[in-house]
């Protein structure tokens, strides 16, 4: 059977089938198409389609060819959509609030150039950003932890620059991530077992962990087989797309820096952080980025310290830095260190790590110290755009004298259902226990219903997936599996701030307005859903720019799935139909009469100078 291609030689994507064949067999011909040969439709789904294929997953929903059925038969002639055109090929990698050339007209002080300018209204593209000719659907996990196709991320000064330090390789139409890291050369895992023989990695006490500056994401990659969920940030620098090459690995990562304003992650979010040669000046602005540190990292927390300065005696001369300036670097680390009351557990080699106390009680003496200054308690998860100052978040209170300050947390996996210490302590007003259970068995229910309607969502083909706007995480807890993870984004406009709850749960998240572009690349999620995101946002700002920003983030032939009132749905339906996406409305699981319903989303594959897989 002769396979059909486009213009620019790839053969065809089994999308075009959906329009005819409806949403239930598309995700079908979909799995068959990923089977079937990596990043590149051909002629299986069109056999499918002919040979026929059991649609009638959900007989209760409908499933009509163009409209929603039940969720609003209307009329859709009276105006057509607006067509969204391509942007210029050269925005094939734009980052809308991490741009270069703004970025280059603000102060390089604190690094606040490489932070968040997201650009005005009059500025913001109103197209869609292009994927590169070539592009392709990455390797299914866990191959793609250590395999990139060339043509998604087309930078090779990384293999130059890094070659020494086995970062990655170019090897023909792939590059090659070997695992290892300017720290750890012989590779992670290594590296990881020195560091478990100190942290208590392997029983699920840790679970969240925090990478600055990441470099490739190696360290989180290798700690996804213990079980540890890493969030790895490093800015948009001369290290072209180290962050576009750790999430085109299947790794957890954003652009971003310590800087001048606070990360945007709540306190008391991560068992563990780490600094492999981040070149962060942990020790000038009196303590600021490690105070930072402290604030989300959770008591009875590690942090992981790895290069200069460490053991700068053995080292400063293969540093190539004075002795005399190290020297001094490692003394203001240890001052700021022991400010914050963390005691040191181990120095071997190049590493250190410390351990941060388990409560006030646990270190009485800072207290009467007066060079501690203390931040407002009741600003510890106040951080969308706020400056970041030198002073340390205090502890929550704690039961007993030998208790975690906040509450204790189970080891994962037990963690991800047992009641978060913010529910039990009522920290997150009109959230009780009931409440956070009920919401537990909701999302359970609408996953397993988004299974249904997609075959595709526990196979290995959505492995960067997004929840919008995540509640308390029940979304991500439902799909929970190694074959994926879910960034959970908590909007700043949200009513209650949850994101807390999403980490006590053994989850990543971060806070993010979505009216401004997120920080991460283009084509970085395999799956985005959108629970509520355009009733909240609903005349705060335009709708049309929250689409462009999700099409951006998302790769050719991912999914979305909206859920929301049936007259928002109807709305967002008819933008998207301007888009290059393929959508389809489906009743709620509880019946065509709940006005809650649920669109979901197909990308078309389309290239810069090529064509749309779709005949539209």
């Amino acid at each position: 059977m002769a396979l059909k291609t486009n213009a620019d030689g790839r053969t065809r994507s089994s999308v075009q089938i959906f329009i005819v064949a409806g949403l239930c067999c598309f995700f079908y011909i979909l799995g068959a198409w990923q089977r079937s040969g990596f990043g590149k439709g051909d002629s299986i789904a069109l056999e499918i389609t002919k040979n026929g294929a059991d649609c009638n997953i959900i007989p209760s929903l409908s499933f009509e060819s163009h409209h929603a059925g039940e969720a609003g038969k209307i009329d859709e002639s009276a105006s057509k959509p607006k067509v969204f055109k391509p942007c210029h090929p050269r925005y094939t990698d734009y980052t809308p609030c991490q741009d270069q050339k703004r970025a280059m007209t603000f102060p390089r002080d604190d690094m606040n150039y490489r932070e968040r300018h997201c650009p005005p209204e009059e500025e913001k593209l109103h197209c869609l950003i292009p994927a590169p000719k070539g592009y392709v659907t990455p390797f299914p996990w866990p191959k793609s932890r250590d395999y990139v196709p060339y043509a998604n991320a087309p930078y090779k000064s990384l293999t130059v620059e890094k070659a020494v330090q086995n970062w990655i390789q170019y090897e023909g139409k792939v590059f090659r991530f070997p695992g290892g890291g300017t720290q750890f050369p012989q590779g992670a895992d290594k590296y990881i077992d020195q560091l478990a023989s100190v942290i208590p990695i392997k029983n699920g006490t840790v679970r969240t962990a925090l990478d600055t500056g990441c470099g490739v994401a190696s360290w989180g990659a290798y700690l996804l087989s213990r079980n540890v969920l890493a969030m790895s940030f490093a800015p948009r620098d001369s290290h072209e797309a180290q962050v576009q090459f750790a999430l085109e690995r299947g790794v957890p990562a954003v652009i971003g820096v310590l800087g001048t304003i606070k990360l945007p992650y709540p306190s008391r979010a991560f068992d563990m952080a780490h600094c492999s040669r981040c070149l962060i000046p942990w020790g000038v602005n009196d303590g600021k980025y490690l105070m930072e540190v402290d604030r989300v990292l959770r008591p009875g927390g590690y942090w992981v310290l790895s290069g200069p300065p460490i053991n700068w005696r053995n080292n400063y001369k293969s540093w190539q830095r004075p002795r005399e300036e190290l020297e001094e670097e490692q003394r203001k680390i240890e001052e700021v260190a022991k400010l914050l009351c963390w005691e040191k557990k181990s120095e071997k080699g190049e590493t250190a790590i410390w351990q941060k106390r388990v409560n006030t009680d646990a270190c009485g003496d800072r207290q009467d110290d007066s060079h501690a200054t203390f931040c407002k308690s009741d600003e510890a998860d106040a951080v969308w755009y706020k400056k970041m100052e030198a002073c340390i978040t205090p502890y929550p209170d704690s039961n007993n004298a030998d208790g975690a300050a906040g509450g204790e947390l189970e080891p994962f996996p037990k963690r991800l259902y047992a009641v978060p210490p913010r529910i039990a302590s009522g920290s997150v007003p009109g959230v009780s226990v009931e409440a956070y259970e009920e919401d537990n068995n909701k999302w359970k229910k609408h996953v397993n219903a988004y299974r249904r309607i997609n075959k595709l969502i526990d196979s290995g083909r959505y492995r960067n997936i997004m929840d919008m706007n995540a509640g308390l995480g029940g979304f991500a807890a439902a799909l929970e599996s190694p074959k994926l993870w879910v960034m959970n984004v908590v909007p700043t406009v949200a009513e209650k701030n949850t994101l807390g709850v999403i980490y006590e749960r053994g989850l990543i998240g971060i806070y993010h307005d979505w009216c401004e572009g997120f920080s991460t690349y283009p084509r970085t999620y395999d799956l985005i859903h959108a629970h509520g995101v355009f009733s909240l946002y609903d005349g705060k700002c335009d709708w049309e720019d929250i689409l462009i920003e999700m099409d951006r983030i998302l790769r050719p032939e991912g999914a979305v799935i909206f859920r929301d009132e049936v007259d928002v749905l109807i709305k967002v339906k008819k933008i998207v139909g301007g888009m290059r996406w393929d959508t389809k409305m489906v009743d709620h699981e509880d019946g065509p009469l709940v006005p809650e319903k649920v669109l979901v989303a197909v990308k078309q594959y389309w290239v810069a100078g090529g064509n749309s897989t779709s005949p539209k």
